[in-house]
């Protein structure tokens, strides 16, 4: 008996390991299988024993080591609307019925996040002309998802898009041509479950029509304060009623009915401008933006004038030319006599003739002018006009004296030492005076500026080295002017007349030292040719003459004076005039007495009384005695 159970029992026990050998393990699943799911979503859990009937059995599942549900005979479970707090990781455990042998199934980790809001994405915003844009939907670190598409614009509401797709029937990513505002959302599940709609994506349609912005007035350069009007023009295509959209620098116009923009331009208005246009009633097409235009706008710009000569000479014609700052165009030129404004130090300006509503040239010619004046110009254009800041003073200079102004200097020569003092007197038809300077670096001022004006009189503690222009200024007149030198103490200078030198009088040149003159052994120079060379320390000229005019200097001891202008004008024509008249009348007068003398002989020898004759020779004699005076009265005009 032993041995023989033993082997029956060791039979039965290989028996038991082989049958336990092939029992399979629990096996717990998810539908659906994902493993994120979002709060709302539900899931239904499947608990399989792999081992007998579904009956034989009773099933719960636990979380995280705690039941989710008690044993029931259900091998499904549908969850309800998930939450946060059902994330985490799920077995099921079965527990045979007859038994209540228990066997535990595989662990399943679920998460459930906050719902989530679907992302659209476009590779551009723009569609072409003839093309598409291209959008796709997704929701991150999920999957299973469908999309639905919407389209709306600002006049119709949101509807469900039929799209074109481009990659597969979940409608991932489509294909539109119409523009307009889209959002998409994401659908899955059973029941569906929706996403939250994406955020807006905009797109406009490009129309084949161009915009082309021009400008009026058509200037490159603009200046501060000037107005301009952008016009925005649309070109192809069909007509239709537009509206208008303006992009430039600070300054953007969102669609509006004007097809222009006007406006004053500053500095901050420098840039870039564009237009475009789309149809008014349709919000998502429109053109493409026109051609740039580019302003550049400058400070308020000054006229700057320019005259020549600088100094008169008979029968010489004055031009002035007048440019303005900064190449521009479209100007029409003002031109300007200055008058002084005694209570400053400005000028009044009055137009010159011809002048009022301005030249197109840029120049303006003045003939006959003999005395010294100032001059100014200022350009304008536009509708209304703008003016430019009026140009500074320019002056021609006249060195002959008029009645009205004269200038004389103390001492008289046209060179002086910088420390010695010096007087400028104002004389003519007037009780107000100053003295201007034009310097050599191109600055004017007047007297209270580097000197004492006391009365008429402008004195001068010290001399401004370097070449100078002096005058006389009233409120109605100019006077002649004086080029004065200033020279340096160590040098020395030539001692030469202010004025011009009248033809025929007699002038004396010198040469100074700052302490002495210089009495002899001084080289003397006409136009840089040595004219005198001797012991003599003066040049006299006993009888000037047109010849004489030229630019002097002295030399001495190593030391050269600047060179001066000496002037030689001609001997007034007024004055030589009445006793040339008076002689000519005398003349006259004599002849006439020997003719009537000469007709009364001749008539007493033919026997005949005068009077008798009269009627006969009246005639005659009327006529003598008008050729006569005819004949004096022509050579008084030639005189």
């Amino acid at each position: 008996m032993g041995p023989a159970l033993s082997c029956e029992l060791l039979f039965f026990l290989l028996l038991t390991l082989l049958f336990n050998g092939q029992a399979k393990d629990a096996v717990l699943t998810t539908d659906p299988s994902w493993s994120t799911f979002f709060i709302g979503e539900f899931v239904t859990f499947t608990c399989d024993m792999n081992e007998g009937e579904d009956a034989d059995w009773e099933y719960k599942i636990i979380m995280d080591g705690r039941d989710y549900t008690y044993y029931n005979t259900h091998k499904r479970y549908t969850s309800g609307s998930l939450l946060t707090g059902d994330s985490g990781d799920y077995q099921c455990v079965g527990r045979r019925r007859s038994s209540h042998d228990t066997k535990n199934s595989n662990t399943v980790s679920l998460t459930v996040s906050a719902k989530p809001k679907a992302t659209l994405t476009a590779d551009t915003t723009t569609i072409s002309v003839g093309g598409s844009v291209t959008l796709t939907c997704s929701v991150q670190n999920s999957v299973g998802w469908k999309y639905e598409w919407f389209r709306r614009t600002q006049r119709t509401s949101e509807v469900l898009v039929d799209p074109v797709r481009t990659n597969d029937e979940l409608n991932t990513v489509i294909s539109v041509s119409q523009g307009g505002i889209y959002q998409c959302r994401g659908t899955r599940g059973k029941p569906v479950y929706y996403t939250d709609i994406s955020d807006e994506v905009t797109t406009e349609k490009t129309l084949s029509n161009e915009a082309v912005l021009r400008r009026q007035p058509d200037w490159t350069q603009m200046f501060r304060g000037e107005r301009i009007t952008l016009t925005c023009e649309i070109h192809g295509g069909e007509t239709t009623q537009w509206v208008y959209e303006w992009r430039g620098p600070r300054r953007y116009v969102h669609w509006t009915d004007d097809n222009y923009q006007t406006f004053r331009v500053s500095k901050s208005s420098s840039g870039d401008y564009m237009c475009r246009s789309r149809p008014r009633d349709d919000s998502y097409s429109s053109t493409e933006w026109s051609k740039s235009i580019t302003l550049s706008v400058s400070d308020k710009p000054k006229a700057v004038l320019s005259v020549s000569p600088s100094w008169l000479s008979p029968g010489t014609s004055v031009t002035l030319s007048c440019e303005v700052e900064h190449s521009s165009a479209g100007w029409r030129f003002y031109w300007y006599k200055t008058v002084p404004d005694l209570s400053g130090t400005s000028y009044s300006y009055e137009l010159l003739p011809g002048s009022i509503n301005g030249t197109e040239q840029d120049s303006y010619m003045i003939h006959g002018k003999t005395q010294t004046a100032g001059f100014t110009c200022r350009a304008g254009r536009g509708d209304p006009e703008y003016y430019t800041y009026y140009s500074d003073p320019k002056f021609v200079w006249s060195g002959g004296q008029s009645a009205s102004a004269s200038l004389t200097v103390n001492p008289d020569t046209v060179q002086h030492f910088g420390s010695k003092s010096a007087s400028l007197r104002c004389d003519g038809n007037s009780t107000k005076w100053r003295v201007s300077r034009f310097t050599d670096d191109g600055f004017q001022r007047q007297c209270f500026f580097w000197g004492t004006m006391n009365g008429s009189t402008c004195n001068l503690n010290w001399m401004w080295y370097g070449n100078v222009v002096y005058w006389c200024e009233s409120g109605s007149a100019f006077s002649n002017a004086v080029n004065i030198t200033g020279q340096y103490n160590d040098g020395i200078i030539l001692v030469s007349p202010v004025h011009p030198v009248t033809e025929g009088d007699s002038v004396t040149l010198g040469c100074k030292l700052r302490t002495q003159n210089v009495l002899s052994n001084v080289f003397f120079y006409k136009d840089n040719k040595l004219i005198q060379n001797d012991s003599r320390g003066e040049m006299s000229i006993s009888a000037v003459s047109e010849s004489d005019e030229g630019f002097y200097k002295c030399q001495y001891s190593g030391k050269e004076s600047p060179q001066s202008w000496m002037a030689v004008k001609s001997s007034s024509s007024e004055n030589s005039s009445f006793p040339v008249l008076l002689i000519t009348g005398l003349v006259c007068g004599v002849l006439l007495i020997i003719l009537l003398l000469l007709l009364c002989c001749y008539k007493q020898s033919k026997g005949e009384k005068f009077s008798d004759q009269f009627k006969i020779t009246d005639v005659f004699l009327l006529l003598l005695i008008n050729a006569v005076a005819t004949e004096e009265f022509e050579i008084h005009k030639t005189c």
